[in-house]
């Protein structure tokens, strides 16, 4: 029988295994629940993707996208002159609001890097992506500070369950971009702040 030509089957290999770790986590992930998933032969995804690493970083890579076309669609890392810190807020919201599975998938598949070297690479690009399109708009530094603190806050609502507060981003991001500064001019206790 001949060999059927099928152009696209890698694609639906990754776009299975990222609906199978989105519904079932990564301990659910594996090539033949990815198999099963993307109505494939078992040998088409050890052919893709030898190890299940190798199809992690397929997916992280694709993950990775996701958030990069939410920041780029906003126009705000090339948009000089507008207030950086509202737009990074709203980018966050969209992001969190629009797909919150896809943002859960994201970062368990980010904080996979930490027992799965093969991903750390893959992690490490989407900061420096990240960092490179707001330098455009900032110091490399403050950049850099910019994502750890959209990290730190995309984490704490996943984490939580909580709901994205877009003005408590807004201030936080505003005080990095203003080196401390703040719009708030009282304390929590009503008092001025400290210096």
């Amino acid at each position: 029988m001949a060999r059927r030509h099928d152009p696209g089957r890698r694609q639906r290999i990754i776009d299975a295994a990222i609906r199978v770790a989105a519904r079932d986590g990564l301990a659910g992930l594996s090539h033949r629940t990815v198999a099963a998933e993307a109505d494939v032969p078992l040998g088409s995804t050890t052919y893709h993707f030898a190890t299940l690493d190798e199809l992690l970083v397929a997916a992280l890579c694709q993950a990775n996208e996701g958030f990069a076309r939410v920041l780029d669609d906003s126009g705000v890392a090339a948009a000089p002159g507008t207030d950086l810190a509202a737009g990074l807020a709203r980018v966050l919201g969209r992001w969190l609001g629009g797909d919150r599975p896809g943002a859960e998938l994201e970062y368990e598949l980010y904080l996979a890097a930490l027992r799965r070297p093969a991903l750390r690479p893959v992690a490490a690009r989407w900061t420096e992506e990240t960092v490179a399109r707001l330098s455009t708009r900032v110091d490399p530094m403050t950049a850099r500070t910019l994502v750890a603190l959209m990290d730190g806050i995309c984490l704490q609502v996943l984490l939580t369950g909580g709901s994205y507060d877009e003005d408590y981003a807004r201030e936080a991001l505003g005080r990095v971009i203003g080196g401390g500064g703040g719009r708030r001019t009282e304390g929590p206790g009503g008092d001025a702040p400290g210096p």
